[in-house]
């Protein structure tokens, strides 16, 4: 591109002023009897070049006109401001969570499964999911305890790595559903980035993932969603299970595995209040595509503000360098004094009129 690109209409005088000086110079003549013997006579490589001067000022005087007008390299470059959102993913790993009665493409999974397939893509992004690459996510996961598996991190791929090495607790000193103390360490988590992080947060969120009711730790699942309140940190629940039975992996006395229905319950109730506590949402998934929709809404629910500013960075190639193709040649304006001092020289020399 160009600063003052109808400087190159100069351009269409070269032209003329070519056709100007050969036809000057054709025009030449003496007068003289007969030209016959010098048919004979060959030009000279001197006499066939004589040409070249005139040439060289011409296209000395093309560069300059290309140097006026002004040829420049733009480099966009873009920069983003983000109010950024705050997100605890808060997995429950209980026992219960080996129920098989979701799928993954249509293959029976069980609850913990089918939640880490959707979670990933809630924040790497995938299909209707769009990923939340400019927020802090945390991930907190539980059973009879709660544990902070990866504090608010940018670096996502990390943090499902995180969510997908986690399983179902096997041992029965381990189990338990401890939804008060998960969704009280989410809260400390969170209230801690108001000290050390740099990057304006708009809010925080807290997504709570469970199958059961809330029967060990030492908070209150009412009292965690008070003190949630209090940080003005909003929680979403999601109640994951079909009502009633479901499919359970069991091994039976001679160490077979097999499937038994079960009867299984969620404390919706308390679900349901903890979202309103915090002006958050309740939602149940009782198949792989309805988690995927609970997903998708929170999405669409909790979004980043982004606000990008659009730069242009100008090099000016009539006096500065030109890079290309890993090459670096000289800038337009020198090729013009370069061109000019080329013309001089063979003018003077090799070229040089004696008369």
């Amino acid at each position: 591109m160009f600063h003052s690109p109808y400087v190159l209409l100069l351009l269409l005088v070269l032209p003329i002023l070519a056709w100007r000086m050969w036809a000057a110079r054709q025009s030449v003549s003496l007068a003289f009897s007969s030209t016959d013997f010098a048919s004979s006579i060959r030009p000279t490589f001197r006499q066939r070049m004589m040409w070249v001067p005139a040439a060289l000022t011409l296209l000395t005087m093309a560069v300059l006109i290309v140097a006026l007008a002004g040829p420049r390299e733009g480099r966009q470059e873009t920069i983003a401001n983000t109010e950024g959102i705050a997100i605890e993913i808060v997995v429950d790993r209980s026992g219960s969570m080996r129920a098989m009665d979701f799928k993954k493409q249509d293959v029976p999974v069980d609850r913990l499964t089918a939640g880490k397939d959707v979670v990933g893509r809630f924040v790497l992004g995938e299909g209707d999911l769009e990923g939340r690459f400019s927020d802090l996510i945390g991930l907190v996961t539980f059973a009879r305890n709660a544990d902070g598996m990866t504090p608010p991190t940018l670096d996502h791929p990390f943090l499902v790595s995180q969510l997908n090495e986690s399983s179902i607790v096997n041992r029965n000193s381990e189990d338990g559903t401890a939804i008060g103390d998960a969704i009280g360490l989410a809260v400390e988590k969170l209230a801690a980035l108001d000290k050390n992080q740099k990057q304006e947060i708009e809010s925080k969120v807290i997504i709570l993932l469970t199958d059961g009711e809330n029967n060990s730790g030492s908070l209150e699942p009412i009292q965690a969603a008070e003190l949630a309140k209090m940080m003005n940190i909003k929680v979403y629940t999601i109640g994951v299970g079909t009502k009633g039975r479901a499919p359970v992996p069991v091994t039976n006395a001679i160490g077979r595995q097999i499937i038994r229905w079960m009867d299984v319950n969620i404390d919706e109730k308390t679900l349901q209040k903890i979202a309103d506590t915090t002006n958050g949402k309740y939602f149940r998934a009782t198949d792989t595509e309805s988690l995927e929709e609970i997903y998708a809404e929170i999405d669409r629910l909790e979004k980043s503000k982004v606000e990008e500013r659009q730069y242009v960075d100008y090099r000016e190639l009539a006096v500065r360098p030109i890079h290309y193709g890993g090459l670096t040649f000289p800038p337009v304006a020198l090729w013009a004094f370069l061109l000019l001092g080329l013309q001089m020289v063979l003018k003077n020399t090799f070229f040089r009129e004696f008369g």
